[in-house]
């Protein structure tokens, strides 16, 4: 279910633009729908471009709701417009595996993902974050759908 994970630094900080987003669980695919053609639209409009896959950023760990960030690495930085603001990818150590996949197998790769974490020992922040690599765009055959799971280590 998840590639073999490893540690990673990630070092180079990179603007984006982000719409915060809190919903249910029942909520999610519609309001990441819209979020996602929202930020899109308002990133094209403001002359940027989008220069990696989008990502959520996730304040906390999901439970019945989600507080989370929608987000898209851009190659300049871009003001504040409606729900869109501007923002930066991190440096960061983090913990890191791939998901291949359709997007209702995320909380079983997460949970796969977590057990290595802790028979490693580390210790995390409470944030994560994954990365939409390829998903839909890629055809209806969700074994190429990839998603990066991504756990910034705590210290």
């Amino acid at each position: 279910m998840i590639e073999p994970p490893e540690i990673i630094d990630i070092s180079l900080c990179r603007f984006t633009a982000v719409i915060p987003v809190r919903c249910t669980r029942e909520e999610i695919q519609l309001v990441m729908g819209r979020g996602v053609r929202e930020l899109l639209d308002a990133v094209r409009e403001q002359g940027a471009a989008p220069i990696a896959p989008l990502y959520t950023h996730h304040l906390r760990r999901p439970t019945d709701s989600f507080d989370f960030e929608i987000g898209i690495p851009v190659d300049r930085s871009v003001h504040a417009c409606g729900r869109v603001l501007p923002s930066e990818w991190p440096v960061m150590r983090v913990a890191r595996t791939v998901h291949c996949g359709r997007y209702e197998e995320l909380p079983g790769a997460w949970g796969a993902f977590k057990e290595w974490i802790v028979a490693h020992g580390l210790a995390v922040t409470p944030d994560l974050w994954e990365c939409y690599v390829t998903g839909p765009e890629r055809g209806s055959d969700t074994r190429l759908w990839r998603t990066e799971l991504i756990q910034p280590l705590a210290g």
